[in-house]
């Protein structure tokens, strides 16, 4: 069982930076890939990064490469989302999410969710 809060959203000008931090708990967190999704009104979770258990490989959406980075820190039980030249599309409630399927890109394919940080870019 893995329990995840994430912490770090807020209201931002287009063009800043947040870093958004995913807390875990259980002594099994360093299995787990770990993946960030995010969702806006009336749209579908969207998939926007993911981390090998190791942290040795990662993915990212098309929509967020180049300014995004996520990382993790197992000895602190936290994966970390670091949002660079943010947008107002990036608006959205954004979501962690543990899994045993390394770099999963689909919301199925992950097992434990937090319950989400509110990310508000405005123009």
């Amino acid at each position: 069982q893995v329990q995840l809060v994430e912490s770090g959203g807020g209201l931002v000008q287009a063009g800043d930076s947040l870093r958004l931090s995913c807390a875990a708990s259980g002594r099994t967190f360093s299995l787990y890939g770990m993946g960030w999704f995010r969702q806006a009104p009336g749209k579908e979770r969207e998939f926007i990064a993911a981390i090998s258990w190791s942290g040795g490989s990662t993915s990212y959406a098309d929509s967020v490469k180049g300014r995004f980075t996520i990382s993790r820190d197992n000895a602190a039980n936290t994966v970390y989302l670091q949002m660079n030249s943010l947008k107002p599309e990036d608006t959205a409630v954004y979501y962690c999410a543990a899994g045993l399927l390394v770099l999963g890109v689909k919301a199925g394919q992950y097992d434990y969710w937090g319950q989400g940080t509110q990310v508000t870019v405005s123009s």
